[in-house]
C-alpha cells in the first residue's frame, strides 16, 4: 500500500495554535515524555540536543521519562495529538508504522476514521527552525505562565500512565446475591482493533484483572472479532493471514478466563464487508456499494454461499474452542455487513423485495446453527441495536417483534434498556438511543420487546452502562449509585435473564459494579462507620439527582466536550471544524447542542454542575470525621467525583465561552470562563498526575496527557492576555 492511498477526505487547512510562538513547538510539547527526544528530532530534521534545549526553554523536563507503553497501548492518543500537526508520512514515522497498519486502524479500530472526522488536515512537512528574537521572548513568557501554575516539582507523574493495570486484585465479596443469571462486560484491557492477533503484546484479559472481575461477580467478558480473520473464506484465503495465530491466542484467552469462572463472548458484525479486490474473485457476494468505506456490502439473498461459509466458520470456531461462552451479534448499523445494515437494501436487486426482518433472521440463524452444532450450551446474543424499518422511526416495537418471530427459540435478544425512553431536559422533548446513565431505564419499547421474547421462549438480556457512558467516560465510573440501583431494580422486576454491563467503555473492574450484589447503603456501611456512611450516601444522592439534569441526546454524547473536559482548547476565532464522534470537540457548539437551543444546553450543564458541587461540599464537610482505616476509600470517592466535576463544569464553561464569542464577542463573559477553565485544568492536572485511571478509556486510550492539560492553561493565559488588550 502506498502513502497516497490513505484516506484524506476534504483535507482542510489545519487549526492554528497561537498560544505557541512556533508550530514545531506544539509538536515537541504534545509528544514530550510520550516518544523519545531522538524520535522528535528525527521527525523535525534536527539534532536531539536542539530538541532538548527547545523543551527546556518552554519549561519541560530536560531529562524526560518516556513510558514505553505510549506507542504500544496509547497510539490513538498519539495520533489524535498529532492529527493537526503532521502529514501521514511524518505520523507513520513517529509511530514506526506502515501505511497498511494506519489504514487498518482507521477502518477497524472502533470507527477511528469517523472519530478523526473522516478528513486529514493538509499538513505541510513540519521542521525545526531557530526561533527569532521575538519568538524567544514569547517562549520565555510561555515558560513563565507555565511555572506560575506548575512549579517544577509538580510536573512529573506521581503514578505513571497505564499503572492502573498493575493494581488489579481480588476484592472482598459483598456476600450479596446477584439478581441475574449471567452478565458480561467489555474487558478494561481490550482494545477494539485486531485483539486476537496482538494478544501476546496487548493482553486483553490479564490474570489480575480477571481475579478482580471474578471477585466483583463478573461472569463474562466480550471482545471484538472478525470471522474471516479466524476462518478463511475458501478461494480468498489471502485475506486471512495469521488466522492460526489468532485461533491459538483465542484458545489461551478462553482457557484462562474459564479458570476464573468467566466466559468469553465474541462480538461479531457479520458477514463483514471485504476489500474491493475480494469482489473481483467473488462478484456474487457483492451487494451495495459503500464508497465511504471503499467496499461493498455482502449480499445474503442472491446465493447461499456467504451464509453457508458463515455457518461453517462458526461451527469450526466452536469446535476448535468449545469453551467459548457465545457470540454477541449486531446485524444493523456499525460496519457494512448485509445489504440492509444501513437501511439501503433497495439499492440491491436481490434484497430489494426481501423484508428487513428476514435478512436479519437469516444471518442470526446461520450463526446459531453453526454455534449450537458444536457447542449446544453456548449463548447466541442477538443484539437489536438499530433494528428498524425506516431511518427516522421512533417506535420500533413491531419491527423488532417481527424479527423475533423469525428467530430460533434458543437465542437471547439483547436490548438497550433505555432505548426510546422519552427525555425532557430543559423542556426540550427527545428520546434516548443508548449510553445513558442519567436517564434511567428500561423504556417502554425495551419492556414490550422483552415481553414478546418471553412469550416466544426467547431469553432476554438488558444492555446497560453501569460504570460510565459517553455522557462522561473520562472517569472510570460516574459516582451516581442511586441511579444505577434504580435501573437494576427495574430490570429485576422486568424478569431480565442477563446483563450486558457495558459497550466498549465502562469495563473498569470496580466502581458501580459493587451494586450488582449490594445497595449503596450496604456498600457505604462496609467501608465507613455509621455517620460517615450516612454522609457518603448523602453525597451520592446529590450526585445522582444532579446527573438527571444531563441534556441527553446521542448527538451531544458523541461530539460534545464532556469526555475530553478541560483538555479541549478555547479559541478566540472559529476553527471552522465540525466536532467529531468521541474525537475532536473543537468549538462546534452547533454540533454539541444537537436538539437543544444553545441557552438550554448551557443552562442544563450549569444546573448539573451546581448540583454536583453540593455533593462535593458534603464530601468536604465529611473529611474531619474520616478514620484512618477509611481514608483510602474516602479519597477514592473524592478523586472520582472531583475529576467528574472538572469534566462536566468545563463543558458548561466551553458552551458559555463559545456562545459569548459567537454572539457579540462578550469579553467579560469570555474572560470569566477562561479563568475558571484555567483553574479546572490545574485541578484536573493534580488529580490525573496521581491517578492513572483519569482520562483513560479502553477504546480511545487516554483523552489527554498532563502536557495536554498544561497546554490548556497556556491557551487560557494567552486568551486572557488577548482579551485584556
Amino acid at each position: 500500500m502506498k502513502l497516497e492511498d490513505l484516506p484524506v477526505g476534504n483535507a482542510p487547512k489545519p487549526v492554528p495554535y497561537p498560544h505557541f510562538p512556533a508550530r514545531w513547538q506544539v509538536f515537541v510539547w504534545r509528544n514530550w515524555e510520550m516518544v523519545p527526544p531522538r524520535k522528535i528530532a528525527e521527525i523535525l530534521h534536527c539534532s536531539e540536543a536542539e530538541i532538548l534545549n527547545a523543551a527546556v526553554e518552554m519549561g519541560l523536563s530536560g531529562t524526560p521519562v518516556v513510558p514505553s507503553k505510549w506507542v504500544s497501548h496509547g497510539y490513538l492518543t498519539l495520533i489524535r495529538n498529532n492529527w493537526q500537526l503532521l502529514n501521514y508520512g511524518q505520523l507513520l514515522a513517529l509511530l514506526d508504522w506502515t501505511p497498511e497498519k494506519m489504514a487498518y486502524t482507521l477502518k477497524e479500530e472502533d470507527f477511528f476514521w469517523s472519530k478523526v472526522g473522516k478528513l486529514k488536515p493538509l499538513c505541510e512537512n513540519l521542521r525545526y527552525a531557530s526561533l527569532t528574537s521575538a519568538e524567544h521572548d514569547a517562549t520565555a513568557l510561555l515558560k513563565k505562565n507555565l511555572r506560575k501554575h506548575f512549579p517544577e516539582k509538580s510536573m512529573p507523574y506521581q503514578e505513571p500512565p497505564f499503572a492502573f493495570a498493575e493494581k488489579y486484585a481480588a476484592r472482598p465479596s459483598s456476600g450479596g446475591k446477584d439478581k441475574f443469571e449471567f452478565n458480561f462486560i467489555h474487558s478494561y484491557a481490550a482494545s477494539c482493533g485486531d485483539v486476537l492477533a496482538n494478544a501476546d503484546l496487548l493482553d486483553p484479559v490479564p490474570e489480575n484483572l480477571l481475579e478482580q472481575y471474578a471477585s466483583m461477580g463478573i461472569k463474562g467478558v466480550w471482545m471484538h472479532a472478525l470471522m474471516y480473520l479466524l476462518c478463511p473464506i475458501p478461494g480468498a484465503e489471502e485475506y486471512s493471514e495469521g488466522h492460526e495465530k489468532r485461533l491459538e491466542n483465542l484458545k489461551k484467552i478462553v482457557t484462562r478466563c474459564v479458570r476464573h469462572g468467566i466466559k468469553v463472548y465474541l462480538y461479531l458484525n457479520e458477514p463483514r464487508c471485504m476489500p474491493l479486490p475480494f469482489y473481483d474473485k467473488k462478484p456474487h457476494w457483492g451487494g451495495v456499494d459503500v464508497p465511504a468505506n471503499h467496499t461493498k456490502t455482502i449480499c445474503v439473498t442472491r446465493t447461499n454461499e456467504p451464509l453457508e461459509w458463515l455457518e461453517n466458520a462458526v461451527k469450526s470456531l466452536f469446535h476448535d474452542v468449545p469453551e467459548l461462552g457465545g457470540l454477541l451479534t449486531i446485524t444493523m448499523s456499525e460496519n457494512p455487513t448485509n445489504c440492509n445494515y444501513s437501511l439501503n437494501k433497495n439499492e440491491c436487486p436481490s434484497c430489494r423485495n426481501v423484508p428487513g426482518e428476514d435478512i436479519i433472521a437469516k444471518v442470526i440463524t446461520a450463526m446459531e446453527r453453526g454455534m449450537h452444532a458444536s457447542a449446544p450450551d453456548a449463548k447466541l446474543l442477538a443484539y437489536d441495536w438499530a433494528w428498524r424499518r425506516h431511518r427516522n422511526d421512533t417506535d420500533n416495537i413491531e419491527f423488532k417483534k417481527g424479527v423475533l418471530d423469525r428467530l430460533p427459540r434458543n437465542v437471547y435478544v439483547t436490548t438497550v434498556s433505555e432505548w426510546g425512553k422519552e427525555t425532557n431536559a430543559g423542556g426540550v422533548q427527545g428520546s434516548v438511543v443508548d449510553y445513558s446513565i442519567s436517564q434511567v431505564g428500561p423504556s417502554r419499547e425495551a419492556v414490550e420487546v422483552w415481553k414478546h421474547a418471553q412469550k416466544l421462549g426467547i431469553g432476554v438480556v438488558a444492555k446497560v452502562q453501569i460504570n460510565n457512558s459517553w455522557e462522561l467516560s473520562g472517569v472510570p465510573y460516574i459516582p451516581v449509585p442511586y441511579l444505577i440501583q434504580e435501573h437494576l431494580d427495574n430490570l429485576a422486576k422486568a424478569g431480565v435473564n442477563g446483563l450486558m454491563l457495558s459497550w466498549t467503555l465502562g469495563g473498569f473492574p470496580g466502581g458501580n459494579l459493587e451494586l450488582l450484589t449490594a445497595s449503596p447503603e450496604e456498600v457505604a456501611s462496609r467501608k465507613f462507620h455509621k455517620e460517615a456512611a450516612r454522609k457518603i450516601c448523602e453525597a451520592w444522592k446529590k450526585f445522582s439527582e444532579a446527573f438527571r439534569e444531563f441534556p441527553f441526546h446521542v448527538g451531544t454524547l458523541y461530539v460534545g466536550p464532556m469526555n475530553y473536559g478541560p483538555m479541549n482548547l478555547l479559541h478566540l476565532e472559529k476553527t471552522g471544524y465540525a466536532a467529531t464522534m468521541i474525537g475532536f470537540p473543537y468549538d462546534d457548539i452547533g454540533g454539541w447542542r444537537s436538539i437543544y437551543p444553545e441557552d438550554v444546553l448551557e443552562d442544563q450543564f450549569r444546573k448539573l454542575t451546581e448540583g454536583w458541587k453540593k455533593g462535593l461540599d458534603t464530601l468536604a464537610e465529611l473529611e474531619p470525621l474520616i478514620r484512618e482505616g477509611e481514608r483510602a476509600e474516602y479519597e477514592e470517592i473524592r478523586t472520582i467525583s472531583r475529576a467528574a466535576y472538572c469534566h462536566l463544569r468545563s463543558t458548561y464553561l466551553q458552551v458559555r465561552f463559545t456562545r459569548a464569542r459567537n454572539n457579540g464577542f462578550d469579553r467579560a463573559v469570555m474572560k470569566e470562563c477562561a479563568r475558571e477553565e484555567l483553574e479546572l485544568a490545574v485541578e484536573l492536572h493534580k488529580i490525573a498526575r496521581a491517578d492513572s485511571r483519569i482520562g483513560f478509556e479502553a477504546s480511545n486510550h487516554y483523552y489527554y496527557s498532563l502536557n495536554d492539560l498544561r497546554e490548556k492553561v497556556i491557551c487560557c493565559e494567552n486568551i486572557l492576555a488577548e482579551l485584556n488588550q
